[in-house]
Formats: C-alpha cells, sequence, structure tokens
C-alpha cells in the first residue's frame, strides 16, 4: 500500500515584480498553511518522505507544515523538477519514489496537482485550492505501478473558516 499526501502551495504574492519562483506567500497563505497543517495533523503516519518544489511559496509552505506536524525542515527534500504545471511530469517525478518508501508528501503547484489527483484519485475536485490538502492512496507496492487509488480525504482552507 502507498499512500500519498500532496499539498499545493498556499497563497502567493503578486504585488511585487518577482520571478515567479521567488514569490513569497501572502499573510492569508501564512495563516491558511497554519489552519490546513493543524487539522491533517491526525491524517499522517510516523515515517514518511517529504519533497517539494524550489518555489519560495511551495519551500514556505512545506516549513510552516513541518513547524506544525513536527518533522524537521532539514528532512525536506527540495526538487526543481517539482517546479511543475503540468500533471504527466508530477505523475513522472511521483513515480521515482522510492519503494521503500511508503508515504510520501508532496509540495507542489497547481494545474498540476488538480490535474493528478483527478487522475489518480475516485473523488473529482474541481480545484484543488490554495493551501488544499489531498489524500491518496494505491494498493500497490511499487510507485511506479500506481494507477486508479482511492481519495480518502480533502481538506481545504475555506472549510476551516
Amino acid at each position: 500500500m502507498k499512500q500519498l499526501f500532496i499539498i499545493r502551495h498556499a497563497k502567493s504574492s503578486w504585488s511585487t515584480p518577482l520571478n515567479d519562483v521567488d514569490r513569497p506567500l501572502t499573510n492569508r497563505g501564512i495563516h491558511d498553511a497554519h489552519l490546513v497543517s493543524l487539522q491533517v495533523k491526525d491524517e499522517l503516519p510516523d515515517s514518511y518522505l517529504v519533497w517539494s518544489s524550489v518555489a519560495k511559496r511551495a519551500a514556505e509552505t512545506a516549513t510552516i507544515f513541518a513547524q506544525n506536524l513536527l518533522f524537521p525542515t532539514e528532512s525536506i527534500q527540495f526538487k526543481k523538477e517539482l517546479y511543475t504545471f503540468d500533471d504527466r511530469r508530477l505523475e513522472q517525478i511521483i513515480k521515482s519514489c522510492p519503494d521503500s518508501c511508503h508515504h510520501l508528501i508532496v509540495f507542489g503547484h497547481n494545474e498540476a496537482i488538480t490535474n493528478f489527483v483527478n487522475k489518480f484519485g475516485n473523488i473529482f475536485i474541481d480545484n484543488v485550492p490554495t493551501s488544499g490538502f489531498v489524500k491518496l492512496s494505491f494498493n500497490v507496492t511499487r510507485w511506479n505501478d500506481i494507477a486508479k487509488g482511492h481519495t480518502h480525504k480533502t481538506v481545504f482552507p475555506k472549510e476551516l473558516k
């Protein structure tokens, strides 16, 4: 059994002229990341691998989750290839996870996330919002073999306000 916890980065700022990869979180984004991370605390197993896009907004979101879920920020593996908006690329990256890992947490970007969870989950989600959390499971022993799985839980900020 493989479990995937996929989180879209929190709301980011467009207020200053920065490269897209360098955009930080807004105050709302910081607040929402805290809200969601505290809500999903009981969903996570004891051990997991954590991957994040290198984009500042994804890295900051992953750091907030690390603080609230009490895993070391040093354990977050930042991957350039997760800075993608393409679900096929996201699928390739997730399928590259070592099979010795049974639980993977990924911090990334939309369109990739919404399209991925709709392809691999059993519940249609119109849009995974910023700070959105989706828990999927797959009845396989190898990440490369993931196919249509089961959507166990979604947590979106608007549900918590």
